[in-house]
Protein backbone atom coordinates (compact mmCIF):
# COMPACT_ATOMS: atom_id res chain seq x y z
CA UNK A 1 0.00 0.00 0.00
CA UNK A 2 1.50 3.22 -0.57
CA UNK A 3 1.33 5.99 2.01
CA UNK A 4 2.27 9.52 1.89
CA UNK A 5 5.19 8.17 4.37
CA UNK A 6 6.37 6.41 1.26
CA UNK A 7 6.61 8.99 -1.03
CA UNK A 8 8.00 11.13 1.38
CA UNK A 9 10.70 8.83 1.38
CA UNK A 10 11.03 7.81 -2.23
CA UNK A 11 11.30 11.98 -2.92
CA UNK A 12 13.92 12.49 0.12
CA UNK A 13 16.06 9.93 -1.32
CA UNK A 14 15.59 11.05 -5.03
CA UNK A 15 16.60 14.43 -4.02
CA UNK A 16 19.37 13.31 -1.25
CA UNK A 17 21.25 11.53 -4.49
CA UNK A 18 20.66 14.30 -6.67
CA UNK A 19 22.69 16.88 -4.45
CA UNK A 20 25.41 13.75 -3.60
CA UNK A 21 26.60 13.98 -7.30
CA UNK A 22 29.28 16.31 -8.58
CA UNK A 23 28.08 16.36 -12.15
CA UNK A 24 31.80 16.49 -13.78
CA UNK A 25 31.04 14.98 -16.79
CA UNK A 26 27.55 16.64 -17.18
CA UNK A 27 29.25 19.80 -17.23
CA UNK A 28 32.45 19.28 -20.01
CA UNK A 29 29.06 17.63 -21.96
CA UNK A 30 27.28 20.66 -21.88
CA UNK A 31 29.93 23.45 -22.08
CA UNK A 32 31.75 21.72 -25.04
CA UNK A 33 27.92 21.50 -27.09
CA UNK A 34 27.30 25.03 -26.26
CA UNK A 35 30.82 25.96 -27.41
CA UNK A 36 29.30 24.71 -30.73
CA UNK A 37 26.56 26.32 -31.09
CA UNK A 38 28.27 29.42 -30.23
CA UNK A 39 30.78 29.06 -32.65
CA UNK A 40 27.88 28.10 -35.16
CA UNK A 41 26.29 31.18 -34.56
CA UNK A 42 29.41 33.47 -34.78
CA UNK A 43 30.95 32.00 -37.82
CA UNK A 44 27.46 32.43 -39.67
CA UNK A 45 27.37 35.87 -38.11
CA UNK A 46 31.10 36.34 -38.83
CA UNK A 47 30.11 35.77 -42.79
CA UNK A 48 26.94 37.39 -42.68
CA UNK A 49 26.58 40.43 -40.85
CA UNK A 50 27.76 43.36 -43.38
CA UNK A 51 25.12 42.60 -46.00
CA UNK A 52 22.23 42.45 -42.80
CA UNK A 53 23.45 44.93 -40.65
CA UNK A 54 26.56 46.72 -41.37
CA UNK A 55 26.50 50.19 -42.58
CA UNK A 56 25.51 49.59 -46.32
CA UNK A 57 23.25 46.13 -45.16
CA UNK A 58 19.84 45.59 -45.27
CA UNK A 59 19.09 46.97 -41.72
CA UNK A 60 21.74 49.16 -40.96
CA UNK A 61 22.86 48.36 -37.05
CA UNK A 62 24.39 52.32 -36.91
CA UNK A 63 20.77 53.70 -37.99
CA UNK A 64 18.84 51.22 -35.86
CA UNK A 65 20.88 52.94 -32.64
CA UNK A 66 19.92 56.27 -33.96
CA UNK A 67 16.65 55.48 -33.81
CA UNK A 68 16.59 54.13 -31.21
CA UNK A 69 18.31 57.03 -29.25
CA UNK A 70 15.34 59.31 -30.49
CA UNK A 71 12.51 57.19 -29.41
CA UNK A 72 14.02 57.23 -25.86
CA UNK A 73 14.23 60.22 -23.17
CA UNK A 74 17.85 59.81 -22.67
CA UNK A 75 20.57 57.65 -24.76
CA UNK A 76 20.90 55.91 -21.07
CA UNK A 77 17.82 54.74 -20.54
CA UNK A 78 17.52 53.49 -24.33
CA UNK A 79 20.73 51.24 -22.89
CA UNK A 80 19.03 50.33 -20.34
CA UNK A 81 16.18 49.18 -22.63
CA UNK A 82 18.73 47.89 -25.07
CA UNK A 83 22.18 46.69 -24.08
CA UNK A 84 24.97 46.55 -26.18
CA UNK A 85 28.68 47.04 -26.31
CA UNK A 86 27.82 49.41 -29.52
CA UNK A 87 26.60 52.36 -27.65
CA UNK A 88 30.08 53.12 -27.43
CA UNK A 89 30.89 53.47 -30.88
CA UNK A 90 29.82 50.87 -33.93
CA UNK A 91 31.34 50.22 -37.65
CA UNK A 92 31.60 47.27 -39.71
CA UNK A 93 35.51 47.13 -38.78
CA UNK A 94 34.37 46.80 -35.04
CA UNK A 95 31.67 44.45 -35.53
CA UNK A 96 34.18 42.56 -37.97
CA UNK A 97 36.35 42.80 -34.66
CA UNK A 98 33.37 41.41 -32.17
CA UNK A 99 32.46 38.45 -34.48
CA UNK A 100 36.60 37.01 -35.17
CA UNK A 101 37.05 37.21 -31.22
CA UNK A 102 33.76 35.32 -30.50
CA UNK A 103 34.63 33.01 -32.91
CA UNK A 104 37.69 32.42 -31.54
CA UNK A 105 36.52 32.38 -27.73
CA UNK A 106 34.14 29.69 -28.67
CA UNK A 107 36.19 27.30 -30.77
CA UNK A 108 38.34 27.94 -27.76
CA UNK A 109 35.83 26.50 -25.30
CA UNK A 110 34.56 23.53 -27.65
CA UNK A 111 38.80 22.78 -27.32
CA UNK A 112 38.58 22.78 -23.59
CA UNK A 113 38.80 26.65 -22.22
CA UNK A 114 37.01 26.43 -18.92
CA UNK A 115 36.54 29.58 -16.76
CA UNK A 116 33.84 32.23 -15.93
CA UNK A 117 35.60 35.16 -17.56
CA UNK A 118 35.55 33.50 -20.91
CA UNK A 119 31.80 32.40 -20.54
CA UNK A 120 30.64 36.14 -19.55
CA UNK A 121 32.82 37.82 -22.41
CA UNK A 122 30.71 35.04 -25.09
CA UNK A 123 27.84 36.17 -23.54
CA UNK A 124 28.27 39.59 -23.52
CA UNK A 125 29.09 40.11 -26.88
CA UNK A 126 26.19 37.70 -27.99
CA UNK A 127 23.92 39.90 -25.91
CA UNK A 128 25.69 43.29 -28.35
CA UNK A 129 24.81 41.46 -31.35
CA UNK A 130 20.98 40.35 -30.88
CA UNK A 131 20.00 43.87 -29.59
CA UNK A 132 21.09 45.36 -32.74
CA UNK A 133 20.57 42.93 -35.28
CA UNK A 134 16.63 43.55 -35.06
CA UNK A 135 14.69 41.19 -37.19
CA UNK A 136 17.77 38.82 -38.11
CA UNK A 137 17.71 38.11 -34.30
CA UNK A 138 14.22 38.40 -33.06
CA UNK A 139 13.35 34.55 -32.65
CA UNK A 140 12.64 32.67 -29.74
CA UNK A 141 15.80 30.58 -29.71
CA UNK A 142 17.98 34.15 -29.29
CA UNK A 143 17.07 34.70 -25.98
CA UNK A 144 16.91 30.91 -24.81
CA UNK A 145 20.75 30.62 -25.81
CA UNK A 146 21.17 34.41 -24.10
CA UNK A 147 19.75 32.66 -20.90
CA UNK A 148 21.70 29.06 -21.46
CA UNK A 149 24.64 30.78 -22.09
CA UNK A 150 24.16 33.00 -18.73
CA UNK A 151 23.83 30.26 -16.31
CA UNK A 152 26.59 29.31 -17.98
CA UNK A 153 29.01 31.70 -16.44
CA UNK A 154 28.95 30.17 -13.13
CA UNK A 155 29.78 26.39 -13.60
CA UNK A 156 33.45 27.33 -13.40
CA UNK A 157 35.15 29.44 -11.49
CA UNK A 158 35.62 32.78 -12.83
CA UNK A 159 39.48 33.19 -13.43
CA UNK A 160 40.17 29.31 -13.67
CA UNK A 161 43.29 28.40 -16.35
CA UNK A 162 43.01 25.33 -16.06
CA UNK A 163 41.96 22.79 -19.03
CA UNK A 164 38.67 20.46 -18.28
CA UNK A 165 39.26 21.28 -14.75
CA UNK A 166 37.63 18.14 -12.70
CA UNK A 167 38.12 19.25 -9.12
CA UNK A 168 36.03 22.02 -8.88
CA UNK A 169 32.37 20.27 -9.20
CA UNK A 170 29.30 22.60 -10.63
CA UNK A 171 27.26 24.27 -8.61
CA UNK A 172 23.76 22.46 -8.18
CA UNK A 173 21.73 25.19 -7.92
CA UNK A 174 23.04 26.52 -11.33
CA UNK A 175 22.70 22.63 -13.00
CA UNK A 176 19.12 22.94 -11.49
CA UNK A 177 18.30 25.95 -13.37
CA UNK A 178 19.98 25.04 -16.57
CA UNK A 179 17.35 21.76 -15.88
CA UNK A 180 14.58 24.64 -15.34
CA UNK A 181 15.25 26.36 -18.46
CA UNK A 182 15.23 22.79 -20.78
CA UNK A 183 12.00 21.88 -18.93
CA UNK A 184 10.43 25.30 -19.35
CA UNK A 185 11.66 24.63 -23.46
CA UNK A 186 9.83 21.43 -23.63
CA UNK A 187 7.02 21.56 -21.30
CA UNK A 188 6.16 25.32 -22.92
CA UNK A 189 6.45 23.77 -26.58
CA UNK A 190 3.79 21.44 -25.44
CA UNK A 191 1.47 23.95 -24.13
CA UNK A 192 1.95 26.17 -27.01
CA UNK A 193 0.92 23.31 -29.46
CA UNK A 194 -2.42 22.81 -27.31
CA UNK A 195 -3.49 25.99 -27.28
CA UNK A 196 -2.82 26.80 -30.99
CA UNK A 197 -4.37 24.80 -33.06
CA UNK A 198 -7.35 21.96 -32.70
CA UNK A 199 -5.18 19.69 -34.95
CA UNK A 200 -3.04 18.83 -31.89
CA UNK A 201 -5.87 17.89 -29.92
CA UNK A 202 -7.64 15.94 -32.57
CA UNK A 203 -3.97 14.44 -33.12
CA UNK A 204 -4.30 15.21 -37.04
CA UNK A 205 -1.69 17.49 -36.73
CA UNK A 206 0.97 14.92 -38.51
CA UNK A 207 -1.86 14.61 -41.34
CA UNK A 208 -0.92 17.93 -42.66
CA UNK A 209 2.36 18.47 -41.70
CA UNK A 210 4.67 16.85 -43.98
CA UNK A 211 3.12 18.77 -47.00
CA UNK A 212 3.53 22.09 -45.20
CA UNK A 213 6.66 21.87 -43.26
CA UNK A 214 9.37 24.66 -44.47
CA UNK A 215 12.28 22.46 -45.31
CA UNK A 216 10.57 18.61 -46.63
CA UNK A 217 13.77 16.27 -46.25
CA UNK A 218 13.57 12.92 -48.46
CA UNK A 219 11.67 10.95 -46.57
CA UNK A 220 8.45 13.52 -45.92
CA UNK A 221 6.74 12.19 -49.04
CA UNK A 222 7.01 8.50 -47.49
CA UNK A 223 6.00 9.87 -43.83
CA UNK A 224 2.98 11.79 -45.55
CA UNK A 225 1.50 8.81 -46.57
CA UNK A 226 1.41 6.79 -43.40
CA UNK A 227 -1.50 5.49 -42.56
CA UNK A 228 -3.27 8.24 -40.18
CA UNK A 229 -4.11 5.97 -37.35
CA UNK A 230 -0.01 6.30 -37.39
CA UNK A 231 0.30 9.70 -38.05
CA UNK A 232 -1.74 10.12 -34.73
CA UNK A 233 0.26 7.79 -32.08
CA UNK A 234 3.16 10.58 -33.87
CA UNK A 235 1.35 13.05 -32.74
CA UNK A 236 0.39 11.27 -29.14
CA UNK A 237 4.61 10.66 -28.61
CA UNK A 238 5.39 14.36 -29.44
CA UNK A 239 2.72 14.91 -26.36
CA UNK A 240 4.23 12.62 -24.28
CA UNK A 241 7.50 13.73 -25.09
CA UNK A 242 6.72 17.20 -24.18
CA UNK A 243 4.12 17.76 -21.66
CA UNK A 244 4.74 14.38 -19.55
CA UNK A 245 9.00 13.45 -19.93
CA UNK A 246 10.07 16.97 -18.78
CA UNK A 247 8.98 16.03 -15.48
CA UNK A 248 11.13 13.35 -15.18
CA UNK A 249 14.47 16.08 -15.97
CA UNK A 250 13.67 16.66 -11.66
CA UNK A 251 13.99 13.05 -10.46
CA UNK A 252 16.58 10.88 -9.64
CA UNK A 253 19.29 9.97 -11.76
CA UNK A 254 17.30 6.86 -13.54
CA UNK A 255 14.65 9.25 -14.79
CA UNK A 256 16.92 11.92 -15.38
CA UNK A 257 18.48 9.91 -18.20
CA UNK A 258 15.20 8.41 -19.33
CA UNK A 259 14.22 12.26 -20.22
Amino acid sequence: MITLDSVSTVLLTGFQKWWGQEFWLTRFVFLRALGVIYFVAFLSLFNQFKPLIGQNGLLPAQLFLQQLNKNFSSKWVAMLQHPTLFWVHISDQLMWLFALAFVILSAAVVLGLSNGITMLILWVLYLSFVHIGQVFYGYGWESLLLETGFLSIFLYPFWNLQWFPAHHAPPKLIMVLLLWVLFRNMFGAGLIKLRGDAVWTDLTALVYHFETQPIPNPLSWFFHHLPVPILKVGVIFNHVAELIVPFFLFGPRLCRHLA
